[in-house]
C-alpha cells in the first residue's frame, strides 16, 4: 500500500511529492494480477484510505469533500465545466477595442458634458480595484475551500477573467490620459466608492484568512454567505449601475470604445454570477443543515443593505439627470435586481412590484447573436467563439 502525506480536505489536495512507499508493503510485479482493475485492488484495497482509491463520482463534494481535487475526471458538476468551455470561446483583450474615437471626444472641450465626465471617471475609480479584490478573493480565498476540481477549473478561469477585466479599466484610462493616482485611489477618497468596498472586505477577510477552514456549520455557514456577497451582491448587483451607465452613452453613440469593453466585461460577468449562483445552490442542496430561517434573514439584511449602498453611488455619479437616465430610476431597477437575485437562490422576494426600468439591459443580458451590440464590427475571438451570455 502506498503511504501519503497531507490531505485532500479544506481544497488542499495532496501533494504529488508526498507519495512515500511503506517498505514491504508493495506486492512484488510477479505477483499482481494481470487484470487492471484488479491490479489496481491489489495496490489500494477497498479498505485503503479514500483519497488512495480512485475517484467516485458519487463521493465529491463541493465543500469539505474527500475525495483527490487533483483529479479532475470523473465529472459529477458537469456544468461547471460547460461554464469553463464556455468562457475560454469567449476569451477577449482589451488592446483588440478601438479606442481613437473616445479619445477624440475626451479631449474636445465640447464632446461631454462635466456630468458625463463625472460619471466616467466615478464609475472607472470604482472599477479599476473592484476586480482586484474579485480576483485576490478567487485566489487567495474561495479556491482554497472549493473541493471539487471542476469548479476549481472554473475559477482559474475566472480569475484570469478578473485580471482581464482590470487590464480593461487600466486600459480606458491610459487611453483617456486621465490622472492615474485620482482613478486608483477613488476607492480611498470617494465616501460611495469607500463604502461599497467596506462592506465587502469583511467577506474577503473570512476567506482568506490562513487560519478559516470549513467543516463546522458556523464556518460552512460563513463560507456559503460569502459565495452569495461576491456572486448576487458584489457581481450581481454592485456592478449594474456602472455598467448601465457606460452602455447608455454608447447607445449614444459616445465612448463607444470603453462601452464595447464594458459589454463583454458584463457578458463575463454575468457567467461569474451564474456560476456563483449554481456553486450556491449546489452546496445548499449538499447541506441542507446551513439553510436556516436564521441564515436567511441574514441574507436579506444583506442584500437591503446592498441596495442602499448602490443607490448612494448612483445619487453619487448622477447628482442632476444625464443620458435621459436619473437617480432614482436606478432605486427601481437596484430592487428588481435584488428581487431576482433573492428568487435565484431560493428567497422570497424583497420588493414587491419592482419592475425593470430599462429594458435594453435585459435584451443585452440575454444576447446570444455573434455581432457587437452597437452594430460597430463583428468580434472575431482567437478561439472563434460566439458572443454569448449563457
Amino acid at each position: 500500500m502506498l503511504q501519503i502525506e497531507g490531505s485532500a480536505t479544506h481544497g488542499g489536495g495532496f501533494a504529488a511529492v508526498g507519495l512515500q512507499p511503506v517498505a514491504g508493503a508493495m506486492p512484488q510485479a510477479d505477483t499482481l494480477p494481470r487484470d487492471p482493475a484488479a491490479a489496481m485492488a491489489a495496490l489500494v484495497p477497498a479498505s485503503a484510505p479514500a483519497q488512495l482509491r480512485r475517484v467516485n463520482v458519487a463521493d465529491k463534494r463541493i465543500i469539505n469533500g474527500q475525495t483527490d481535487v487533483n483529479q479532475l475526471v470523473p465529472f459529477k458538476y458537469k456544468w461547471a465545466w460547460e461554464k469553463y468551455l464556455s468562457a475560454c470561446a469567449n476569451h477577449w483583450m482589451p488592446q483588440e477595442i478601438q479606442m481613437s474615437r473616445d479619445i477624440a471626444l475626451w479631449k474636445d472641450p465640447n464632446g461631454l458634458t462635466e456630468d458625463e465626465r463625472r460619471l466616467i471617471k466615478r464609475n472607472l475609480g470604482f472599477f479599476v480595484t473592484a476586480d482586484s479584490l474579485a480576483a485576490n478573493n478567487i485566489v487567495l480565498g474561495t479556491y482554497r475551500h472549493i473541493t471539487a476540481p471542476e469548479c476549481r477549473q472554473y475559477l482559474l478561469r475566472q480569475a484570469f477573467e478578473e485580471a482581464i477585466h482590470t487590464h480593461a479599466y487600466q486600459y480606458i484610462v491610459e487611453s483617456l490620459g486621465l490622472d492615474e493616482g485620482e482613478v486608483f485611489n477613488a476607492y480611498h477618497e470617494i465616501a460611495s466608492i469607500r463604502d461599497k468596498d467596506e462592506f465587502l472586505i469583511p467577506f474577503i477577510d473570512t476567506l482568506t484568512n490562513p487560519q478559516f477552514r470549513t467543516g463546522t456549520q458556523d464556518a460552512d455557514q460563513k463560507l456559503l454567505k460569502s459565495l452569495i456577497v461576491f456572486a448576487c451582491i458584489m457581481e450581481g448587483l454592485f456592478f449594474y449601475v456602472g455598467f448601465v451607465q457606460i452602455l447608455a452613452l454608447g447607445r449614444q453613440n459616445k465612448m463607444s470604445g470603453a462601452a464595447e469593453q464594458y459589454q463583454y466585461i458584463l457578458r463575463d460577468e454575468s457567467m461569474h454570477c451564474n456560476f456563483g449562483i449554481d456553486l450556491i445552490n449546489q452546496i445548499k442542496m449538499e447541506n441542507p443543515h446551513l439553510w436556516t430561517p436564521e441564515f436567511r434573514e441574514e441574507i436579506r439584511e444583506l442584500m437591503r443593505k446592498a441596495v442602499d449602498l448602490e443607490y448612494r453611488y448612483a445619487e453619487d455619479t448622477m447628482p442632476r439627470g444625464v443620458l435621459g437616465l436619473n437617480a432614482p430610476m436606478f432605486k427601481e431597477y437596484l430592487r428588481y435586481i435584488a428581487n431576482r437575485r433573492c428568487q435565484q437562490i431560493g428567497i422570497d422576494p424583497m420588493f414587491e412590484g419592482a419592475t425593470n426600468p430599462f429594458p435594453w439591459m435585459s435584451e443585452m443580458t440575454d444576447l446570444k447573436k455573434e455581432r457587437n451590440f452597437f452594430e460597430t464590427r463583428v468580434i472575431e475571438y482567437q478561439t472563434g467563439g460566439a458572443l454569448s451570455w449563457d
